[in-house]
């Protein structure tokens, strides 16, 4: 008996299931890789061949998913939408009863006899264009037979309901000619395999890290300790990565430096999609951090100079998401829940102090002049006007996947900066100068880490307690809370001051900065920009923000035309009469007069002479660190 008490429990012990209608030994799903395979060599109509190959179920009812959202995005997308022909196999290769619950979950019967499942993915480029909520495209996915492939592996993985935490072995036929980019561990397979092979520890680890393939058009660099590989996926062949390679290690290098010790990871891909902007083509321009990449996508016909700028903003940004959320953040990131997602209070955090980062950065470390960053961030200030200033940060945050919350969610980059640049002084002038929002982030990451997270309800106070009493009135009245901040009271802190001034626009334009737009759910209509102010040629004419402009000078207006307007408008001499026929909340209105020579008033930051000594040394700390 004792002998054969020792075999049961080694039975036990190695997680083998005997029978379930087979007559092998099978492992339990909890103690095997759940192995997907992905055919990228036989696409057929635009479709890629997913398998799916988990261990065994003791359940009899097994549900599979498909996220509905993942982390970074803040929307709802359902990939399932782009799943197709669902099938389920027992261990005899028999069909199984497949229901779907919902459009990202099916519930497979007869669980303990299922072996595998197939279904077919499409891609999300080619439907951003038509789609009325499309996919963000740095979180999409693009299916190019034989020439590209971006995997947000999200769109192409699902996992099994209670066996997120399970490891993933991903299995990936790959044409001839394209190489994979990832940060995923990849298993050696020989020079000239026809298959790659990358590992996960758990679900998350296989959506945290998309992979692209694409022609070699790659290059690396060394940033400190941490290797940086670039892969730029061109379709006109337009952009080399070596091209984009100084700008890049030039700004890594800086963001390094900023820094400092905060460093979690050796490696960073940075994965470049070039969209050629046709139809079937990604639509949806910036990136998605992960924790050791980001997916970046950018229209091709970009010149040199703006490419570079656009990648310097965007990427800084992303790699900025190694200090949050990727390294600190609440339980509701480490244990997201792809399919019913509880979201966190701190975006003011995430995306707010990331975004407060990606311009400090280039203040502190001679990027750019001071009176750049001055610039931005009364940009920030103009650009948060659009949204409502009262609505409680934190609230917003917890609540952004629901009216009226997730339309303020843009307002995460605007006054979520603005909400770290006056928690930046105001720790400045408490500290004599010594600390700042970075320190506390980097004292925030020693004691979490991107393994540990916080309670969502205890990161304010917990703050309050490093810092001092006067941050805790600030998170109360300002982020918790729904008091709008004086950012001129900060800006006097450190020796600033605004100031109004009048600068020559164009009649449509203010440099790059349109006052018009187009309304695509509107049969394109042109209209006039809402929540920011406007020039004294529209003043003058009486417009307004919202303002649908039907005709001018009896010339009926669509986008070919407004174009053509714009263009003579640069030629306009100050005496021209114009006749401006708008639509406003349902009312035909006759708009008419001069057009004037364009102005507007701007409102600028700037430095005040003769401040003390103090106000000056505090300047000092706050913009070199």
């Amino acid at each position: 008996m004792a002998n054969m008490g020792n075999k049961v429990f080694l039975f036990m012990a190695t997680g083998l299931l005997v029978g379930c209608g087979a007559s092998k030994n099978l492992v339990l799903v909890e103690n095997t890789p759940v192995v997907t395979s992905l055919d990228l060599v036989n696409v057929v109509k635009d479709m890629v061949k997913v398998t799916i190959d988990p261990g065994a179920f003791r359940a009899e009812q097994v549900v599979f998913r498909i996220p509905k959202t993942v982390p970074g995005t803040y929307s709802a997308d359902d990939y399932g939408q782009y799943i197709d022909s669902v099938r389920a196999y027992d261990y005899k290769g028999a069909r199984l009863p497949v229901q779907q619950l919902d459009v990202n979950s099916w519930q497979v019967a007869n669980g303990t006899s299922l072996d595998r499942m197939t279904y077919w993915v499409n891609d999300t480029y080619d439907t951003e264009r038509a789609a009325e909520a499309p996919v963000f495209s740095p979180a999409g996915s693009n299916i190019l037979s034989g020439e590209n492939y971006m995997l947000n592996l999200h769109a192409f993985v699902g996992y099994f309901d209670g066996f997120k935490e399970v490891p993933y072995e991903l299995r990936i036929s790959k044409p001839d000619g394209l190489i994979a980019t990832t940060s995923l561990p990849e298993v050696p397979s020989g020079e000239g395999a026809l298959q790659d092979v990358f590992v996960a520890s758990r679900y998350f680890d296989v959506i945290d890290n998309p992979i692209l393939y694409a022609p070699n058009n790659k290059i690396s660099f060394k940033v400190s300790d941490i290797t940086v590989n670039m892969a730029v996926y061109s379709p006109t062949g337009a952009y080399a990565a070596i091209n984009l390679k100084d700008r890049m290690e030039k700004m890594m290098s800086a963001q390094k430096a900023f820094l400092g010790d905060i460093n979690t990871t050796e490696e960073y891909n940075i994965l470049l999609y070039l969209s050629d902007m046709s139809s079937e083509d990604a639509q949806g321009f910036g990136a998605l951090e992960h924790h050791t990449s980001t997916v970046v996508v950018l229209p091709e016909s970009l010149p040199q100079e703006r490419m570079e700028q656009a990648m310097v903003d965007v990427v800084s940004h992303e790699f900025f998401h190694i200090v949050t959320p990727l390294n600190v953040h609440s339980k509701e990131i480490q244990y997201f829940d792809f399919n019913d997602p509880k979201m966190s209070k701190h975006l003011w955090m995430y995306e707010g102090t990331t975004e407060y980062f990606a311009n400090l950065f280039q203040i502190q470390q001679g990027l750019i002049p001071k009176e750049e960053f001055y610039e931005r961030l009364m940009a920030k200030v103009n650009n948060a006007k659009a949204y409502d200033d009262t609505m409680s940060f934190t609230e917003m945050s917890k609540n952004i996947l629901a009216a009226p919350y997730e339309e303020n969610y843009p307002n995460v980059y605007e006054k979520g900066t603005l909400i770290n640049m006056a928690l930046d002084i105001l720790l400045r002038e408490k500290s004599n100068g010594e600390r700042g929002v970075l320190w506390l982030m980097k004292e925030l990451s020693k004691k979490y880490g991107k393994n540990t997270p916080f309670n969502d309800a205890d990161l304010i106070p917990e703050i309050v307690a490093m810092t001092y009493p006067e941050v805790g009135v600030f998170f109360n009245n300002h982020v918790v809370g729904t008091q709008p901040i004086d950012y001129a009271k900060y800006w006097a802190k450190v020796g600033l001051a605004p100031i109004k001034e009048i600068e020559q626009t164009g009649y449509f334009l203010d440099g790059e900065v349109p006052f018009i737009d187009v309304d695509g759910e509107n049969g394109g209509a042109i209209f006039i920009r809402e929540g920011i102010g406007l020039n004294s040629f529209f003043l003058g004419l009486g417009a307004q923000g919202g303002d649908i402009i039907r005709k001018i000078d009896g010339r009926t207006i669509d986008l070919d035309t407004i174009r053509a307007i714009i263009g003579q408008s640069f030629g306009w001499s100050p005496k021209r009469s114009i006749a401006m026929e708008v639509e406003r909340n349902g009312e035909t209105l006759l708009l008419e007069g001069p057009v004037g020579s364009p102005e507007i008033e701007v409102t600028k930051i700037v430095e005040v002479e003769g401040v003390s000594g103090t106000l000056a040394s505090l300047r000092q700390s706050w913009l070199k660190g």
